[in-house]
């Protein structure tokens, strides 16, 4: 049985979104625990020239949608980049998995075959909806929560594989 373009989308990038929350709550009660103030976890970063933590919970919200979108040809909603705190870095995961979870599933029967076209540098780059999907849009999206889970982690949050990969 074919693998259709919505089970190999849909449900991974809303898998990773739920992890990504899970993990930004236990930076919270981490902070609230230590007595740490919340707000250096959400400026805190891997090396100088990374985004903060912040930053990556952002792009991964703009991959997930981004991707959603190109691929089926939905408008994804715009979402300012102005979160200060991790309930609102939460809230802007919640509203990407909503999105997310509603764009028509009929949207993806032809995503596969979809052109979709990307500026990159200063090219112009063609993909076919499979090829942007798996080669592009869910790498970049997992980069984005796995450095956020980085980010924590380097700030000495308890986090394990488990709180990555959530139930199996």
């Amino acid at each position: 049985m074919a693998l259709s373009m919505y089970e190999i989308s849909v449900p991974v990038i809303l898998r990773g979104l739920g992890q990504l929350e899970h993990v930004l709550g236990k930076g919270l009660a981490h902070a609230k625990e230590q007595g740490i103030e919340p707000g250096r976890l959400v400026e805190a970063r891997l090396a100088p020239d990374m985004l903060t933590l912040a930053g990556q919970v952002q792009r991964a919200s703009d991959t997930a949608k981004a991707t959603i979108a190109r691929i089926t040809g939905a408008e994804a909603p715009p979402m300012p980049d102005d979160e200060t705190t991790i309930e609102q870095l939460i809230a802007r995961s919640e509203k990407t998995r909503a999105f997310v979870q509603g764009v028509d599933r009929a949207l993806f029967d032809t995503a596969a075959e979809r052109v979709v076209e990307m500026k990159l540098g200063g090219n112009v780059m063609q993909f076919s909806g499979q090829q942007y999907l798996l080669g592009f849009g869910l790498p970049n999206f997992y980069f984005h929560i796995t450095t956020a889970y980085d980010v924590l982690r380097n700030q000495g949050v308890p986090l394990g594989k488990r709180d990555y990969l959530g139930k199996i």
